[in-house]
């Protein structure tokens, strides 16, 4: 809301019409002396304004508001002589007021979306890396994040698209790709601007960041076939619904048919990301009596949920069944036997999430971008 303020000179006794916004930071008096020069002000709470960085630096307080902002369009020397005198003064920038200022609300939003846990957390362990990354890369560009859990039933689309809690919505997981797709339409015709974590589509009507699924599906079967492997099982789903895992499937069955071997459809299983998931897998695979000797599973849980369940039948790992996940979460490392899998960088991740978000918030021009895969390879596949 603003207001008028009629302001009176001490010489000239003349009255000046001045636009004032009605929050503290704007709400500053000018006072003019004899030889009409502008003195720094002071608000009604004594606290320190842009002017006053203004009036202590020589600086514009146009300039002034760049530097606090880190714009690029001042000099790195502008920048710390006005961020060194905000700092002696005790300077804090008024978020609402700026807010208002640049239709901007300094805040990005992050949808994790809940998963079935054996802890009753619902968050999958690899997004929990990933937030982290997320809120540092927020941090560093003075942006803040409001993290919202959603469910996949829920109508996301619709609390976010008309809100003004946040300049941009990241996605983290979304559950079947095909129902996602009307939802992230909609939010593209209501010119929200969002990212989302996950597998670039052709058809696609979004901007997603994600890593090279049917790469590392490749190099783990590749490593796989080194250890002398012939027998390779899939456990994960293989559906266009579950891009992800279907990209990570792709690979298998294609580095399969460069090496000569038959794509066995009783070789695969369908699996969700969970431990649980992955042992009820296992167990279905063992209960088929079709022979392997490696597993592939589309996730590091699923993985450890087989280890388990091939444990309770007496085979031995990687000795009688090699096995391999994927994602490289915290846990992977501490399995036993340690499990090999292909590591998801989720540090330049959350960073590239953000800066893409941010990219398209300000109207510039941003796509679909793939990570690298690493290969990491432990003591569940090494048969040599």
């Amino acid at each position: 809301m603003y207001k008028y303020k009629t302001i009176t000179c001490n010489k000239r006794n003349k009255q000046i019409s001045a636009l004032q916004h009605s929050t503290n930071e704007s709400a500053e008096a000018v006072h003019c002396d004899h030889d009409h020069r502008p003195r720094p002000a002071v608000t009604s709470k004594g606290k320190p304004t842009s002017i006053d960085i203004a009036y202590r630096t020589g600086f514009s307080q146009a300039t002034v508001s760049r530097a606090l902002r880190n714009s690029p369009l001042v000099s790195d020397e502008t920048r710390r002589k006005v961020q060194a005198v905000a700092r002696e003064l005790n300077y804090k920038v008024d978020k609402n007021a700026s807010g208002l200022r640049s239709q901007k609300s300094g805040t990005l939003a992050l949808l994790l979306f809940e998963d079935p846990t054996a802890d009753d957390s619902h968050i999958n362990p690899f997004f929990v890396a990933m937030l982290g990354s997320i809120t540092r890369a927020c941090a560093k560009r003075g942006y803040d994040l409001l993290v919202s859990f959603q469910q996949t039933s829920d109508d996301w689309h619709a609390d976010y698209a008309d809100s003004n809690k946040a300049d941009g919505i990241i996605l983290l997981g979304y559950g079947d790709y095909v129902t996602y797709c009307d939802k992230a339409r909609k939010l593209v015709e209501q010119g929200t601007h969002f990212v989302r974590w996950g597998a670039m589509l052709p058809d696609q009507p979004d901007t997603s960041i994600g890593c090279d699924n049917a790469g590392g599906g490749r190099a783990l079967t590749r490593h796989l076939l080194d250890q002398g492997c012939r027998r390779i099982a899939f456990l994960g789903a293989a559906s266009r619904h579950y891009p992800e895992y279907f990209g990570r499937y792709q690979g298998y069955a294609d580095t399969l048919h460069e090496a000569g071997l038959p794509l066995d459809p009783h070789l695969q299983v369908d699996a969700e990301s969970t431990q649980q998931s992955g042992h009820t897998a296992m167990c279905a695979l063992l209960e088929r009596g079709t022979p392997f000797d490696a597993v592939f599973a589309a996730s590091d849980l699923i993985a450890i949920g087989a280890m388990r369940a091939l444990d309770e039948h007496g085979l031995r790992i990687p000795d009688d069944v090699a096995v391999t996940g994927f994602d490289d979460v915290p846990i992977a490392s501490f399995a036993h036997p340690p499990l090999t899998t292909a590591r998801q960088d989720t540090t330049r991740a959350g960073m590239v999430l953000v800066d893409h978000l941010l990219d398209l918030v300000h109207g510039r021009p941003v796509d679909t971008g793939m990570l690298p895969i690493e290969l990491v390879v432990r003591q569940s596949s090494r048969k040599t």
